[in-house]
């Protein structure tokens, strides 16, 4: 069941942030590890008017999420205040100005994607396409006609899925000084209609 992660129990804003972690925490770790300080982190900046999760039907658990970004913010809203919080002052200044040079996209005539995870025990059962079908009903109803996503260029797996979901590659971006940080050289931007 997809349900908006405001609408769940406060302990699945830290599912959720376990979950991100799992999924980016390999492209994320030199900037926001140790994982104990990422997830703090995280838990403190995710924003759950921009997320949408999958729940377990038994006990609410949390083995899905989807972030989106809109002009109001994004699923990880990463401010100065929160990054100084978790990693100290000068901590979180350099670090609050690398993520100023990735997380400034916003793009107003496409629903951004802003992340997608799926615990790997749930994986390949169709829970990541049932995400981005809610994704699209909800860009429909904010008025968007097409959904748009990146996707790191070494993430094959999820390149696939989205390309059997009806996206197309519509660019790319090359990391250049930022590919040692986040350990990837790029990514591919691709849309889709809702």
């Amino acid at each position: 069941m997809i349900r908006r992660l405001d609408g769940l129990p406060p302990a699945a804003t830290d599912q959720a942030a376990q979950l991100y972690w799992a999924a980016f925490g390999t492209k994320l770790g030199r900037l926001l590890g140790p994982e104990a300080r990422a997830l703090d982190l995280l838990a403190r900046v995710i924003r759950a008017d921009h997320a949408l999760v999958a729940v377990t039907r038994d006990r609410p658990r949390v083995v899905g999420v989807a972030g989106f970004r809109s002009t109001a913010g994004g699923f990880m809203s990463f401010g100065q205040r929160h990054l100084a919080a978790v990693y100290g002052d000068w901590g979180g200044l350099w670090r609050s100005a690398v993520l100023r040079g990735l997380a400034g996209d916003v793009d107003n005539a496409r629903f951004l994607i802003d992340g997608l995870a799926v615990h790997p025990d749930w994986q390949g059962q169709g829970l990541g396409s049932a995400l981005i079908d809610a994704l699209a009903a909800e860009a429909r109803a904010r008025g968007y006609e097409r959904l748009r996503l990146d996707v790191a260029d070494h993430n094959i797996r999820a390149r696939a899925l989205y390309e059997r979901l009806g996206f197309g590659v519509v660019g790319h971006q090359r990391l250049r000084l930022l590919a040692p940080v986040f350990g990837i050289r790029g990514s591919t931007a691709m849309d889709r209609a809702v």
